[in-house]
């Protein structure tokens, strides 16, 4: 049931500011703002146009309590397909709080988290995956998220999979109607195109699946492990990359004693860099548990870049080989950069011996910056943009990813089913089965506990 009750929040971040807006949404939305309402040019709120601002005081019987701007928003052309009133005011806290309360005690109640865009769902203004990239776009802090969530929230993605249902949904009637029938032995539906559109369905599928591999990473950030043996500049590179000094530089080996994160945005993709404890035999208990963190954060990380130190280990570069094929063998899936530190005192013959032993070996100072542009084109290269280049659906939010896999194990099923002559009913269920997991991603299919469990973990006033 769509709720009638008018709601408000906070739409800005708690806290003192500038300016602060507060939302109201709901059917008596303009009428109880408009009764706290006093116009500089003695307008009526109630009675103005749709999409208008106007200028005047909040106030509370005799007493006013601010000056503000108030934008009208009539159903159902609003976010929320309701009529909806902005309250652009001072920033104060007081200020906030001392309207908040009054049109609370004029009818409001405060808002749920998320209930702003709840109500446009259940309002048709939004389908539930639109709804989820608002989330998306709140919380999105690098180019290639913010780029996603917009791309989601016009409806890219839900109007592809809600073209592909309305196909499917078609044949599912014509076999629907050969049941009905079914005695008189009647084919309504073209076996020939139904195989097609099967076809098409999945490689459609395919791709958006294969596609959660980059958009996972791209939304929560690529974890990078730096890797190598105590005192080779894993803690200055991590610095050089950072562009400040985040992590403890020392002399001294085994200075970084536990993992130290941070994250920066690099051509528009999101990193997490972790500077890791060295890798070495030790009987320091301490240093010993930061080691053992260290092969824990390469288990968790997507990349891992090996440092070694170039000046120390330039007679012993089989060794150093050694040591970083031990590290693509235990790890042969994961992405290994191979780093070459303090090159700076080498000379051009040393570095030739360094090219020529170690294969495919970054060169770099992280003292001085030279390599740390090649190194970020490396990470960059690491990862698959050509999709965002192009402009193509990219799948980040897990619970589509999950509806898709199970959609297409039913057209699987489908697909099967057409090529060994399988009877109309027994086709008829998995089609059911498979617009059923179509309708979860845009919200056709739902339920309370579906919508309760999205849409709490937005935040107050959206």
């Amino acid at each position: 049931m769509i709720p009638n009750d008018t709601i408000v929040a906070l739409a800005t971040p708690s806290g003192a500011g500038a300016i602060a807006v507060i939302r109201l949404s709901g059917l008596d939305a303009i009428t109880i703002a408009s009764g706290v309402f006093k116009s500089v040019s003695k307008k009526v709120l109630s009675e103005q146009k749709t999409h208008t601002i106007h200028l005047g005081h909040i106030v509370d019987g005799k007493r006013e309590i601010d000056e503000v701007l108030v934008s009208v928003f009539n159903n159902p052309n609003s976010y929320t397909g309701e009529n909806v009133v902005e309250i652009s005011c001072h920033g104060s806290l007081y200020i906030q709080q001392e309207i908040i309360q009054l049109l609370l005690r004029e009818g409001c109640r405060m808002a749920n988290a998320g209930e702003f865009t709840l109500r446009a769902f259940l309002n048709g203004k939004l389908d539930l995956s639109q709804a989820e990239a608002v989330a998306d776009l709140i919380s999105s802090d690098n180019e290639a998220s913010h780029q996603i969530a917009m791309q989601q929230m016009r409806g890219g993605f839900s109007t592809e999979i809600a073209k592909l249902r309305q196909e499917l949904m078609n044949f599912a009637s014509l076999i629907e109607l050969e049941l009905d029938f079914a005695e008189e032995d009647v084919e309504f539906a073209d076996r020939s195109a139904f195989k097609a559109l099967i076809d098409k369905i999945v490689v459609v599928l395919k791709r958006l699946i294969d596609s959660f591999a980059v958009g996972n990473v791209i939304k929560n950030g690529i974890p990078v492990a730096i890797v190598g043996e105590p005192n080779v500049g894993k803690s200055t590179l991590l610095n050089a990359l950072l562009n400040e000094d985040r992590a403890i530089v020392s002399e001294i080996a085994g200075t970084t004693r536990d993992t130290i994160e941070d994250e920066i945005s690099l051509g528009g993709i999101g990193f997490r860099f972790i500077d890791t404890a060295g890798i070495r035999e030790t009987k320091d208990v301490v240093e010993s548990i930061g080691i053992k963190k260290t092969f824990e954060k390469i288990e968790q990380s997507q990349v891992t870049m090996y440092l070694f130190d170039a000046e120390k280990n330039i007679n012993n570069l089989e060794t150093v080989r050694v040591e970083i094929e031990k590290i693509r063998n235990k790890y042969p899936q994961k992405p290994l950069l191979v780093i070459a530190n303090k090159i700076d005192t080498l000379d051009d013959i040393q570095l030739t011996e360094i090219n020529n032993t170690i294969v495919e070996v970054l060169l770099l100072s992280a003292k001085t910056g030279f390599g740390v542009e090649q190194l970020t084109n490396s990470l960059l290269n690491l990862i698959n943009t050509g999709a965002l280049r192009n402009n193509e659906t990219i799948i980040t939010n897990t619970r589509h990813y999950d509806a898709l896999l199970k959609a297409f194990e039913e057209i699987q099923k489908v697909k099967h089913g057409l090529e060994t002559g399988l009877s109309g009913d027994l086709l008829a269920i998995d089609i059911r089965q498979a617009l059923y997991h179509f309708g979860e991603i845009t919200g056709e299919i739902t339920n309370d506990d579906l919508l309760g469990n999205i849409f709490t973990n937005f935040c107050i006033g959206k």
